[in-house]
């Protein structure tokens, strides 16, 4: 199950044993070394599980946790401790802080990939099945196929990477720069309208005859997957998008398998 894993860690060489091992077995992986920059970072990011060591720069692990924790928009995100303090007291502190694991240093990696799989299947389940379904819509992530109303419907390689992406995480509204950074990659660079072109596709491709709008625009907040009994209007205030196919290269093909 590969997910997306932020790392709050002021050791560097820890860091980089981290993202090796985490990248190997298959995550994608972003991390900082400062307590404020994370905080910041993982609110842009919002990544799958946070790896989190106690003592941070400017803004302490805990207090990081806590601010987390306490935000609705974020409360759902996993959040091991990683980190030398290794009393009693200090573990006790950190789950009353809402953090879900606590794992001391030296630490094994074979188990710490353990706690991560088992915190990953609670907290996405729906992340670790091939099939996966919403309302109406069915996605095959090993044939790369998918479905609405039981009729197949042909994305592009990006646009199901979209699809895939929104339904994970459904009713979250994401921005231009969030679903450039978690679709795209964080080392390629595309104007941020790209987004809208991608998402008029996905909406054309999966709006057939019959079937209720799924994606709406949240006006100066960005796009969520989401599915209403009622018709609502959905205003898209975005204009007519640059377009930029440095992201695709691959416009109208279907999905490889």
């Amino acid at each position: 199950m590969s997910a997306h894993v932020f790392i709050a860690e002021d050791e560097t060489p820890i860091v980089t044993l981290l993202k090796y091992n985490l990248e190997k077995e298959g995550h994608k992986v972003s991390f900082s070394e400062n307590g404020e920059e994370a905080l910041k970072l993982i609110k842009d990011k919002q990544p799958d599980l946070i790896l989190l060591d106690w003592m941070l720069p400017d803004l302490s692990g805990v207090d990081l946790c806590k601010n987390l924790k306490k935000d609705k928009k974020f409360s759902d995100i996993p959040i091991i401790m990683l980190t030398a303090k290794g009393e009693e007291a200090d573990k006790i502190k950190a789950f009353d802080t809402g953090a879900d694991d606590y794992v001391t240093k030296p630490f094994s990696q074979k188990e710490l990939n353990a706690r991560i799989k088992s915190l990953l299947r609670r907290s996405k389940p729906q992340s670790s099945v091939d099939v996966v379904e919403f309302t109406d819509l069915k996605i095959d992530r090993v044939t790369k196929r998918v479905y609405r109303n039981n009729k197949e419907i042909s994305l592009g390689p990006t646009e199901f990477k979209l699809l895939d992406f929104f339904i994970k995480n459904p009713k979250r509204v994401y921005s231009r720069e969030q679903l450039l950074n978690n679709v795209w990659g964080e080392n390629i660079y595309v104007e941020s309208r790209t987004v809208d072109v991608h998402i008029r596709r996905l909406r054309q491709a999966i709006n057939i005859e019959k079937t209720k709008p799924l994606i709406r625009t949240v006006r100066s907040a960005g796009y969520p997957l989401l599915y209403r009994k009622k018709q609502l209007h959905s205003v898209d205030a975005s204009p007519q998008p640059s377009m930029d196919w440095r992201s695709s290269g691959t416009a109208g093909s279907t999905a490889a398998a």
